[in-house]
């Protein structure tokens, strides 16, 4: 029997210094130092397109630190209190616990309107950032394997970040806000069989209760914030682990990293950012105001503010509803509302596309190689087209969801904004697709063209025999790299009908909805074939170059 030994770690002699001291008790108990010496020296590549990410991180970090502060003024509680406060135009007005509290925030806690700016304006930078970041993750590429597990991560902040903002500006019980939660109560009672009790277990009875500003804050700040913190850091751990993508670029490969390490270059970087984008969104705070809710008063069920409309990110789920026709169904003494039921189960089936897009198209393309190099969104025609088909479909939405707004504002009928909007969700979406898809491949035949001749100098000479030509100049190789690495994959097409051995194979219907998806993907209607370097070669030996 023999046993295996191993060292202890070598002793040191005793540092003088008491800091040094200090660093060298917590290495021994924690191995800090190891885990510095081969994590801080760790390199990341450099884009300014990263920094979406890092506002969305500092954004998160804002609003918990303004929440805090919040919390420490806030009652959430809808008991019935008479406001005496320092704003006369309420004064003697009967109301909640809650818009009191918020009101006394607004107007007698020392920075505590500029606070409840900020963390406002926090949460709309939040969205939009993560928006625009998983955007730019998208066109990229930059969701494709290793990443599909980080791309859920971020998805699921985006979806959890939707409703913690829907949560946070219900929480005043203002006559805006309480009109939200009346819109949202009418769409959770749509849902047949359980919407009722869905509806009684939220509210606590019948609505508004006594109970939904209690149980909305203990979500808000709780349950939602607790989810989201633990989804960042699996996030943060796993871009740490793979790294961002890095664009096309001489030098780089998909096996290797060129950029700056972590400490000290990428962190200084991040610091100094952190405190632009507070001082940015302080700035905003101060001289733009959002949700006014002592404009329209408290909450009361029997009164709806006029032009009533929530963030805009919930613009979307909105518009669905707003412009659906009003259809319903009644059956054996029950009545299902689809014109509300239709739209609150499209929300979530098209989030959930935005969630196994990634496992998609690795599946129609048959992609199971890791990717490290991000695409630029030209050479993927079919994905920036999906992409840009999807924002369209938004910001139509968005205009249903404030058709009654652009109707006062532009003097339209709003008859005419609902149904421009119901007949564009389904047409707008194809054209923009099929123009994106034209545009890009537009740009893949110009920088084709580029390799191979040059770029434009707009300088026109005239030969000896008269013909007049324009002078091109060579790309240089850095340039030339960009513009050939990205790979020109083959499309998935379906064995043959018969086998070596003449016996006949009968493809299944889901392998040929596959390969007629791969063609659409890469196919020779989805992709300028890059030039070849005998293409090259020829063209620059002197025949036909100019």
């Amino acid at each position: 029997m023999s046993t295996t030994t191993e060292e202890a770690p070598a002793q040191r002699g005793r540092p003088s210094n008491p800091g040094e001291r200090v660093a060298e008790w917590a290495d021994g108990r924690l191995g800090l130092y190891k885990f510095a010496k081969s994590n801080l020296r760790k390199v990341f590549p450099d884009h300014w397109s990263f920094m979406l990410g890092e506002i969305c991180l500092y954004s998160f970090t804002i609003l918990i630190l303004t929440g805090v502060y919040l919390t420490l003024f806030f009652h959430p509680s809808m008991n019935e209190v008479v406001y005496h406060g320092s704003y006369t135009p309420l004064q003697g007005v009967r109301m909640s616990e809650a818009y009191s509290s918020t009101l006394h925030i607004s107007f007698d806690v020392r920075g505590g309107l500029l606070v409840r700016q900020i963390h406002h304006w926090s949460a709309l930078i939040f969205i939009a950032a993560m928006i625009v970041h998983m955007m730019r993750v998208f066109f990229t590429g930059s969701f494709r394997k290793p990443r599909e597990i980080n791309w859920l991560f971020g998805w699921t902040l985006l979806f959890l970040g939707m409703f913690t903002g829907f949560t946070g500006y219900s929480l005043p019980d203002d006559l805006l806000s309480g009109t939200g939660v009346r819109f949202m109560e009418g769409a959770i009672l749509s849902v047949p069989i359980v919407g009722t009790y869905l509806s009684m277990f939220l509210f606590g009875g019948e609505f508004p209760g006594h109970d939904f500003v209690g149980r909305f804050y203990s979500i808000h700040i709780l349950l939602l914030p607790g989810m989201m913190a633990g989804l960042l850091v699996l996030h943060l751990i796993l871009v740490f682990f793979h790294k961002h993508t890095q664009f096309p670029g001489a030098g780089k490969t998909e096996k290797n990293v060129v950029g700056a390490p972590f400490f000290p270059i990428y962190t200084a970087k991040a610091g100094g950012f952190f405190f632009i984008v507070f001082g940015v969104i302080a700035a905003i705070a101060a001289v733009a105001t959002v949700n006014p809710i002592w404009e329209m008063g408290p909450y009361r069920p029997d009164q709806v503010s006029t032009g009533a409309q929530p963030d805009w990110y919930m613009g979307f789920s909105e518009g669905l509803i707003r412009v659906m026709p009003g259809w319903e169904i009644r059956a054996w003494g029950h009545t299902l509302v689809l014109g509300v039921f239709i739209p609150l189960m499209i929300f979530p089936l098209v989030m959930m596309s935005i969630a196994a897009y990634p496992f998609i198209e690795a599946w129609v393309t048959g992609d199971k190689s890791e990717h490290h190099l991000a695409d630029r969104p030209r050479n993927r025609p079919v994905r920036t087209g999906i992409g840009v088909a999807w924002l369209t479909v938004y910001f139509i939405l968005l205009i249903g969801g404030g058709n009654d707004i652009f109707a006062t504002h532009f003097h339209l009928s709003i008859n005419a904004i609902t149904w421009f909007v119901r007949v564009s969700f389904f047409v707008a979406p194809v054209i923009t697709y099929w123009i994106t898809k034209r545009i890009c491949l537009g740009l893949q035949r110009r920088d084709r063209d580029k390799v191979l001749h040059g770029r434009e100098t707009g300088i026109i000479k005239r030969l000896p025999h008269g013909e007049f030509i324009e002078v091109h100049e060579p790309l240089s190789q850095q340039q030339l790299h960009v513009l050939t690495a990205h790979a020109q994959p083959k499309p998935l097409t379906l064995a043959p009908e018969v086998d070596e051995n003449g016996v006949a194979r009968k493809a299944g219907p889901i392998a040929k909805v596959q390969a007629r998806l791969s063609q659409n993907w890469y196919g020779e209607h989805s992709q300028i074939p890059k030039p070849t370097a005998e293409e090259y070669e020829e063209i620059t030996s002197g025949h036909g170059h100019h």
